[in-house]
């Protein structure tokens, strides 16, 4: 079965689309990557969904969750037609949509208890009636339902990707918040451990983009940071927070290390006059221990992808935290890194379609296993129904 994938991540950047060949397998779905391609927002409509998860009004939300759905199906039919393939080659379409928030502790509500939420905007009513194809969207809101936390979602993907009879790894995506998926040597689904780690490429934009006041948005290939030399009492100060003491389930993103929380990683640095290249050292420093200290992963082949594996300064940090050798690329493990997220949200839709629960109750906290998403038909006889 041929299922297509997007995705945009908590850094805001862009698309990511992937068109995947699906086949059951005796343990692991077999999972073939046929197309994938990278849209970059234009930077005026990423300035709107970056105000949009800090001030955004009802009629911003509204409005652009329509837009965001008309950017993602342009996405979809590029990548269509970028692989030769029609609507009629593709049985479904997964998208995860942009998350904009991400609430998944409860928060009383007068009147109604108290509830977990997380909003991802893309409307998929619009995917469906521009490509033609059956699109799963909102995957996080029935594992929310269900008492989890909505998040991770990608270590059952994870698992089919990655599991190996004879080495343990840990799959560290570098994304906008790292996490981290612990796949033990011929374990099954139910000896997944996996969480999220803390801010990682949102954490380093934020850096610099307050620190230059809008003038730079990225640390390109991790040049400046690579330039820096870590700062003890600077790494310390951005492991206080609360979160990283927290026991799994748990998950997080812009809400916890957003703006404020820069902020005051900045005010620090300014306080012993740090360089922005030690400022930018430091956070991935900080980064690359929060993933080692998270959890004992003895004996564990690393496997890092996501945006942050461009960084130098970040992939050095990590290097340094575990032994000599043992950090890969997604890419030599023969998975396209850039692709895999995407891939992910093809997969998830493919279980969805077919009835099969995928999340992890024991990842996300959820009371039991819950089938993905919600299916919007698309507007042609072909469509797969289950």
């Amino acid at each position: 079965m041929k299922c297509l994938g997007l995705m945009s991540g908590t850094s805001m950047d862009g698309v990511d689309c992937a068109i995947i060949d699906v086949r059951p397998g005796r343990s692991q779905l077999r999972i073939e990557l046929l197309a994938h391609r990278t849209r970059p927002y234009p930077p005026v409509f990423r300035e709107q969904l970056l105000a949009l998860a800090q001030t955004g009004t009802v009629a911003e939300v509204c409005r652009l969750h329509v837009a965001v759905g008309e950017v993602f199906a342009r996405v979809a039919n590029q990548t269509m037609r970028q692989a030769k393939l029609s609507a009629k080659d593709v049985a479904v379409i997964g998208s995860h949509g942009q998350t904009v928030w991400h609430s998944p502790t409860r928060v009383p509500v007068p009147g109604a208890g108290s509830v977990r939420s997380s909003l991802q905007i893309g409307d998929p009513s619009v995917i469906a009636e521009r490509t033609g194809i059956l699109t799963v969207a909102d995957f996080r809101a029935r594992d929310l339902a269900a008492g989890g936390e909505g998040a991770p979602l990608t270590p059952y993907v994870h698992y089919h990707v990655f599991r190996s009879r004879n080495t343990s790894r840990l799959i560290v995506n570098l994304g906008g918040i790292a996490n981290a998926t612990w796949l033990p040597r011929n374990g099954s689904l139910e000896d997944v451990v996996a969480f999220d780690v803390g801010p990682c490429n949102l954490l380093l934009d934020g850096v610099i983009t307050q620190a230059t006041r809008g003038q730079r948005s990225i640390d390109r290939n991790g040049a400046l940071a690579a330039r820096g030399c870590p700062r003890d009492v600077l790494v310390n100060e951005l492991l206080r927070h609360a979160f990283f003491a927290r026991r799994p389930p748990k998950s997080t993103g812009r809400e916890e290390f957003g703006d404020d929380y820069v902020r005051r990683v900045l005010q620090v640095a300014a306080r012993h006059r740090f360089s922005l290249e030690d400022t930018l050292a430091s956070s991935c420093a900080a980064i690359a221990r929060t993933v080692r200290q998270s959890k004992s992963w003895p004996g564990a082949e690393v496997i890092a992808g996501g945006g942050g594996v461009r960084n130098r300064g970040l992939l050095r940090a990590l290097e340094r935290e575990f032994e000599p050798g043992h950090v890969l690329f997604m890419d030599q493990a023969g998975v396209k890194s850039q692709a895999l997220e995407a891939m992910a949200f093809a997969v998830l839709a493919h279980e969805t379609i077919r009835g099969v629960p995928a999340n992890l109750p024991w990842v996300t906290g959820a009371a039991s296993p819950v089938v993905l998403g919600t299916v919007t038909p698309g507007r042609r006889p072909w469509d797969v129904t289950g």
